[in-house]
């Protein structure tokens, strides 16, 4: 039961990150702004990867850990960085470039992350998956869930009472959690993401909406999602102890380091190719280093990749992240502050 329990919460998760995929917004986002995402994202997949790899490749662990830790990494959760931009009423370039930004750099981290999870499991099950099932373990969660957001669009389209909404909401995500553990029990030997299945059913109803529904859906929703994710940290942190956050301490410093670094010149540089204002070249980057929640959830998907036949690998990961998503948010939050006012954004007199 508590398994099953999980299985929905992850289905859940994606919600978070599906109801942002909104094709009109996306279609309409600048060059600068779809090259300067891809520069500052893979850009941090790439160093924090490289910097784990060579750490790695003279220890026993295996090399194929640092992608592990690039895939969680290039992920960035804007709630910190929004926050501060709607306290202090925060405006300019570096404002107007991380709002978008914050949802396409949504989809690059589902679409790195799920690529690196599916290359993972194939590895560590040595070899059990065959290489031609990768593309089925990434595509299949988005094919289930695009044929329950469909129904459930319409379903939204016509109902506006909060209550339906809500049951609807919880039917969809029921559905897309059996059908996908149905799918799991037919193809034995892989095991198929349900958070992506979630990202792809709320993606397809959140294009068949307005965007005035889709903000009533998420108001309803959002308590749930709030407890699906305290549940995911407190699940991730269950098997923690004091011992294995302090021995990932060099890894967590290795980490919070070379993401940071991978963040804020992969912004710089590709805001200095398209030519973007100055502030945005400067301070972007410092915008761009929350990413506590995001982190948690990835980890919590990888660690199950890796627990079965690898729980040492996972060990390792949780302990460095846990610990990196406390120091971080800490040193990110006064970060993205400070870039704010650095960029001259920040009007405190109009402060409420």
């Amino acid at each position: 039961m508590v398994k099953i329990t999980i299985t929905w919460m992850q289905c859940a998760f994606g919600l978070m990150l599906g109801t942002e995929l909104v094709w009109k917004k996306l279609r309409s986002y600048g060059k600068a702004l779809v090259v300067t995402t891809l520069t500052q994202s893979l850009g941090t997949f790439a160093v924090v990867s490289l910097a784990f790899g060579v750490v790695f490749a003279f220890t026993d662990i295996p090399i194929y850990l640092g992608f592990v830790f690039g895939g969680i990494a290039l992920a960035t959760a804007p709630a910190p960085a929004l926050s501060i931009v709607n306290e202090f009423h925060a405006k300019g370039p570096v404002t107007d470039t991380l709002l978008p930004m914050a949802v396409l750099d949504d989809v690059v981290g589902i679409a790195v992350f799920f690529t690196v999870n599916s290359l993972i499991a194939r590895v560590v099950s040595v070899g059990a998956v065959a290489l031609y099932m990768i593309p089925v373990m990434i595509f299949l969660p988005v094919v289930i869930g695009a044929v329950v957001g469909l129904p459930t669009g319409l379903l939204l389209r016509k109902c506006k009472n909060k209550a339906i909404t809500l049951v609807v909401l919880l039917a969809g995500i029921t559905v897309t959690m059996l059908l996908g553990l149905l799918v799991n029990k037919l193809l034995s030997g892989i095991t198929l993401n349900f958070m992506l299945m979630g990202v792809a059913f709320s993606a397809v109803f959140t294009n068949m909406v307005t965007q005035e529904r889709l903000q009533e859906i998420t108001d309803c929703f959002s308590p749930i999602l709030a407890v699906s994710l305290l549940a995911a940290i407190v699940d991730l942190g269950a098997p923690l102890n004091y011992r294995l956050i302090l021995g990932a301490g060099a890894y967590t410093f290795l980490y919070i380091a070379a993401r940071a670094f991978g963040k804020y010149f992969g912004a710089r540089i590709g805001a200095t190719v398209t030519k973007m204002p100055d502030t945005v070249k400067k301070y972007l980057g410092f915008t761009l280093l929350p990413h506590s929640g995001v982190s948690l959830v990835f980890t919590g998907i990888i660690c199950t990749t890796l627990s079965e036949t690898r729980p040492e690998l996972a060990q390792i990961v949780q302990g460095t992240v846990a610990a990196a998503a406390v120091i971080n948010e800490i040193i990110a939050v006064i970060a993205a502050k400070k870039g704010f006012e650095k960029a001259g954004e920040i009007r405190t007199k109009n402060r409420t």
